[in-house]
C-alpha cells in the first residue's frame, strides 16, 4: 500500500474543500514563557472546511486539562464539526471558568463570522500554563485570519508555523491515493518538540496502557481529509492511528494538559462511503484508508521527537519477548524515558548497564538472564548484540560506539519471556535541554508553564 501513496505539497489545504490561515496577533508577548518568546511570530491559525465535516478527536489523558479539551472533546464526540481555532503562546490551562468562557468565546467568534453553529467549532490552545488569554488580541487574530483564509501550500504552511512554540520548524505533510477510481487525500500539520509523552483517548479517561506521569505542555495535530466516512469508522481509524504514532514517542516523559490530535473528513472526493461494520468492498477501502492514515500521523509524530527541545538522536526502541502489551509498553517506556539512558545515548555511548537498571525497575516481568539487547541502523535485520541471555557479548566495543553514535538507531531488547511486543520512538536528553527548561529566577517572564 505505502507504494501507492504519494506524498504531495499543502498539507491540511491538499484535500479538496479545505482552507487554512495562519497570522501574528501578538498573543505570545503576553503570558509567554521562555520557550515561545519568538518575537513577532504567527501565533493563531485557522482551518476551514467548506462544508460540514465528520470529525474525530483524541485527547489529553492528563487529570488536569485545559479549556479548550474541555470545550472541544464533547463536541467532537457528537461527530460534525466544521472549523479549528487554534492559538499558541498560551495553554489556557488552570485558567478556570474564565478559562472556559474564553475557549468557547473563541470559537464563538469564528461561528459569527463564518454563519456556522458554535458547536460546530473546536478550539485549541498551547504555551504558557496559568496565564489568561488576551482576549481582544485573539479577537483581532481570528478575524484576521478569516480574511486570508486560502487552499494555497503557503497557507497551510501559516498555520503549521502559527501553532508552533518551541518548534524549530514547521510540521506537515499530505499524501494521496485511490479508492475505487476516485482520488483521495489526507494532510496533516502538528507541533511540538519539549514535554512530550502523549497519552490520549477519544474520551480523556486514561487507557490502560497510558503513561501515568508528567502534567505539562503540548503537542498538537490537525489532519483532513476529503475521504467520504461515516463518524465511527473515521473515530475507529484515528484511534488506531494515534496507538502507533503519537501514543508511541517520548521526549522527556511528560504528559500534557492540552494534547490534541483533531481529524476532519469532508467527504468532497465522493469515494463510495466508507461505514463501519459493512460488507467486503467497503472493509478494503477502510483497510486503505487505515494504512494511508497511520502513515500520516507516523510521520509526523517522528517529526516531533526529531525536533525534540536540544535532541541531537533519534532511537527506535523495539521492545519484544514480553508476557503481555502491558508489560512490553511498560518496559519500553522505562528506557526510553530513563534519563542515564538517554545520556549515555546523547554521548554515543552503548551503555546496556543502565538499560538493564531501567528494565529493572519497570512494572514488567523480567529475567535478567534471558534479556538480549542489541543495536541496528534504521529498520535494519543486522543486530549487533551487547547482551545475549544477560550476559555481554564478544562484539567489539567500537563497534557499538560506532553504532550508538548515529543520529538515528534503533535498539533492540528481547525479554524472551513471550510474543508480546512494542514500540517506542524517543530523543537523547542533552545539556542544551536541561539549559533551555531550567529558568531563570532573575527573569520572572521566563518562569511558569
Amino acid at each position: 500500500m505505502k507504494d501507492t501513496l504519494k506524498t504531495i505539497p499543502g498539507s491540511i489545504t491538499a484535500p479538496q474543500g479545505f482552507l487554512a490561515s495562519g497570522v501574528f496577533c501578538d498573543i505570545k508577548r503576553l503570558g509567554t514563557g521562555k520557550g515561545s518568546n519568538k518575537g513577532k511570530k504567527r501565533d493563531l491559525a485557522l482551518i476551514l472546511s467548506e462544508v460540514p465535516a465528520t470529525v474525530a478527536g483524541l485527547f489529553t489523558t492528563s487529570q488536569v486539562c485545559a479549556a479548550p479539551v474541555k470545550v472541544s472533546l464533547p463536541r467532537a464526540r457528537k461527530g460534525r464539526a466544521q472549523a479549528i481555532v487554534v492559538n499558541s503562546g498560551n495553554a489556557n490551562a488552570c485558567t478556570g471558568a474564565q478559562g472556559l468562557r474564553d475557549a468557547r468565546e473563541m470559537a464563538a467568534i469564528a461561528a459569527r463570522i463564518f454563519r456556522l453553529p458554535a458547536e460546530s467549532v473546536l478550539v485549541a490552545s498551547t504555551g504558557r500554563i496559568g496565564v489568561p488569554l488576551p482576549m481582544p488580541n485573539v479577537k483581532r487574530g481570528i478575524q484576521a485570519a478569516a480574511g486570508l483564509l486560502n487552499t494555497f501550500p503557503e497557507s497551510a504552511q501559516h498555520a503549521a508555523e502559527a501553532i508552533m512554540t518551541s518548534d524549530t520548524r514547521p510540521k506537515e505533510i499530505a499524501v494521496e491515493f485511490e479508492l475505487d477510481g476516485r482520488v483521495v487525500r489526507i494532510g496533516g500539520i502538528c507541533k511540538g518538540a519539549g514535554m512530550i509523552q502523549p497519552g490520549m483517548s477519544p474520551t480523556g479517561a486514561r487507557p490502560a496502557s497510558a503513561p501515568r506521569q508528567g502534567l505539562h505542555a503540548t503537542m498538537l495535530c490537525f489532519l483532513t481529509t476529503d475521504a467520504a466516512i461515516d463518524s465511527k469508522a473515521l473515530k475507529a481509524a484515528l484511534a488506531e492511528a494515534v496507538a502507533n504514532s503519537f501514543n508511541r514517542i517520548t521526549v522527556d516523559g511528560d504528559m500534557s494538559t492540552n494534547d490534541t490530535v483533531i481529524l476532519l473528513a469532508n467527504g468532497l472526493a465522493e469515494n463510495p462511503r466508507m461505514v463501519a461494520n459493512a460488507g467486503k468492498g467497503s472493509k478494503a477501502h477502510l483497510a486503505i484508508f487505515q494504512t494511508a492514515l497511520n502513515h500520516v500521523c507516523l510521520e509526523l509524530a517522528k517529526m516531533i521527537v526529531r525536533d525534540g527541545e536540544g535532541a541531537t538522536r533519534f532511537v527506535t526502541v523495539h521492545l519484544s519477548g514480553a508476557k503481555s502489551f502491558a508489560d512490553a509498553d511498560a518496559a519500553a517506556r522505562a528506557v526510553a524515558n530513563s534519563s542515564l539512558v538517554k545520556t549515555s545515548w546523547f554521548g554515543g555511548d552503548p551503555n546496556w548497564g543502565r538499560i538493564l537498571g531501567a528494565l529493572g525497575y519497570s512494572a514488567a516481568e523480567i529475567v535478567e538472564e534471558k534479556i538480549d539487547v542489541a543495536y541496528s541502523a534504521p529498520g535494519s535485520s543486522k543486530l549487533l548484540y551487547a547482551l545475549k541471555r544477560g550476559q555481554p557479548t564478544g562484539t567489539f566495543f567500537d563497534s557499538l560506539c560506532k553504532m550508538a553514535a548515529q543520529k538515528e538507531f534503533d535498539l533492540h531488547i528481547n525479554l524472551n519471556l513471550g510474543k508480546a511486543k512494542a514500540v517506542i520512538y524517543a530523543s537523547d536528553l542533552t545539556e542544551e535541554y536541561v539549559e533551555f527548561n531550567k529558568g531563570d529566577v532573575s527573569d520572572p517572564a521566563s518562569l511558569g508553564g
